[in-house]
């Protein structure tokens, strides 16, 4: 199997890295893009924008470029490499391919330009308080009133809610609470009457808030797809964010793994760079073992994302976010233990990887979870 990129492929990962590279020379430099009213300058969102990043996921008849999981891969290691603080996971990869696998051509007419142009943007809201996991488990309702629909409910840790124009929303069009049917995904406007929005930052410099849904009034067109049986789409895209996810990983280990052999080349004791101990030239090769690994199980997710078969697609995803965590995990540990002290100290760059790391492996879904997923799919109970 080839894997080499094409030329599109190559000449998009090296527009991206440049950019990314040139917007974050720096740990101070993204400290200061992080500390812009929506924790992120508007300026940088266009230059990403003015790339034709946005444009990837959709069709070219919609405006787009008809990109697809592979160059998703190349955007998101750049974006773990150095950082990024722009939203573009919640924008590029969760809302637009709610949209893009759920729209109409009538709403991806009206939202897709938008979008690519940079002056819209979009975020998934699916998590509740008392949901964990479990996608199914939707408490927030959508009461049908005439030819649309009311929305009451929240949602939790929802990414970059105060800087979206459009949220999509799981909600309960029927059933109860854990039924798997009767679940609608809507697109809400950020500004409707009734939602209100309480946001914070996160752990890892991103930000992340509290959406509340109060007699919401939507039209029948707010919603994508059928809008009792979501769940399938819904999954869909948190397939695609565990991907995209995976490949975020890879770049800020890759990152990691650098500046943890820069300083054992560097730091001096007993009169010589520790960096000459084999004990600790060991533990920097299970470093970039672990590395390596985690990059084969990006490449893995990119090329099972959009399998047909969703058993398949499902305990494929569920393995590589298993090996994803445990990856993000180890390397995570090692770098701060072999940097000692200065490893966690939040004025050096290595400890935001650190963090980030950490909070991947328990974005959509941590390992528990997906071992669980593994292990229906093994007793054929995803069928179900």
């Amino acid at each position: 199997m080839d894997f080499d990129l094409n030329e599109d492929q190559s000449l998009l990962r090296d527009s991206v890295e440049r950019l990314c590279a040139g917007l974050y020379p720096s740990l101070e430099a993204r400290q200061g893009h992080a500390k812009a009213p929506l924790g992120f300058p508007d300026a940088n969102w266009q230059k990403f924008a003015e790339l034709g990043i946005f444009g990837l996921p959709f069709p070219e008849e919609a405006g787009g470029f008809g990109g697809g999981p592979v160059e998703t891969m190349l955007v998101m290691e750049s974006v773990g490499r150095h950082l990024v603080v722009e939203p573009l996971f919640p924008t590029l990869v969760l809302g637009a391919t709610a949209l893009r696998l759920g729209g109409s051509s009538e709403q991806l007419a009206r939202l897709a330009p938008g979008l690519i142009e940079g002056a819209l943007r979009l975020t998934l809201a699916h998590t509740e308080r008392q949901s964990r996991y479990d996608l199914f488990d939707v408490a927030t309702t959508a009461r049908r009133d005439g030819g649309g629909f009311v929305l009451n409910g929240a949602k939790s840790i929802v990414p970059n809610a105060d800087s979206a124009g459009l949220i999509v929303v799981s909600a309960r069009v029927s059933g109860e609470r854990r039924d798997r049917a009767g679940i609608g995904l809507f697109l809400v406007p950020a500004d409707a009457p009734g939602v209100s929005i309480a946001p914070y930052p996160t752990q890892d410099g991103g930000r992340a808030a509290e959406v509340s849904f109060s007699n919401v009034p939507l039209p029948a067109d707010a919603v994508l797809g059928d809008p009792e049986g979501g769940l399938p789409l819904l999954e869909r895209v948190i397939e695609h964010g565990i991907a995209a996810l995976a490949a975020e990983a890879v770049g800020s280990m890759e990152t990691l793994h650098r500046l943890t052999v820069e300083y054992l080349k560097t730091r001096t004791q007993f009169g010589t760079t520790i960096g000459a101990f084999q004990a600790l030239q060991h533990r920097a090769v299970d470093m970039l073992i672990e590395l390596e690994q985690a990059r084969s199980m990006a490449l893995y997710a990119a090329m099972m994302v959009d399998a047909e078969d969703a058993n398949a697609r499902a305990a494929a995803m569920a393995a590589v976010k298993v090996r994803i965590n445990t990856a993000c995990r180890n390397l995570g540990q090692e770098a701060v233990q072999l940097h000692g002290g200065i490893g966690m100290t939040m004025e050096y760059l290595g400890a935001h990887h650190f963090k980030r790391l950490a909070m991947i492996a328990t974005q959509l879904g941590d390992t528990p979870h997906h071992m669980r997923t593994i292990t229906d799919a093994e007793d054929g109970l995803l069928a179900a």
